[in-house]
């Protein structure tokens, strides 16, 4: 299990939002994927951040109107990423050494990363039950 390949662990694919996307609209969509971040793009796919229910709790917090707020308020542009080719092993001990819950998966393309999967703590935990 822990020396299968990122793409071979990946459950689901990637879902995404725009700097410019209200906060509002982010937490509709992650309610109704039931995830608990979204990618942050720019018009032609390329990674830009990551934006988490922890931001929208922080962005609540700290402001009445934060439903419209933009995503880029909030969003971390600091992503924690790997490659296609890498290890189970390797999302496990960026997962811990980080304290993070999920990585993003990229391909690099034209020289800049462009996200392909997302691998969180909860498919590690699927993958130990499922494959021992």
């Amino acid at each position: 299990m822990k020396n299968m390949s990122v793409l071979e662990a990946k459950r689901f694919g990637v879902y995404t939002c725009r700097k410019t996307d209200s906060l509002r609209h982010v937490a509709e969509q992650m309610t109704e994927r039931d995830v608990s971040a979204l990618i942050v793009v720019d018009d032609t796919g390329f990674l830009q951040g990551i934006i988490t229910r922890t931001d929208l709790v922080r962005a609540c917090c700290q402001s009445d109107d934060w439903s419209s707020q933009p995503v880029e308020h909030y969003m971390s542009e600091d992503v924690v990423t790997v490659e296609p080719d890498d290890t189970l092993l390797r999302v496990m001990t960026l997962l811990l050494d980080k304290h993070i819950h999920r990585v993003v998966v990229v391909q690099n393309q034209r020289g800049q990363p462009k996200p392909i999967a997302v691998l969180s703590a909860a498919d590690v935990i699927y993958h130990m039950v499922r494959h021992g």
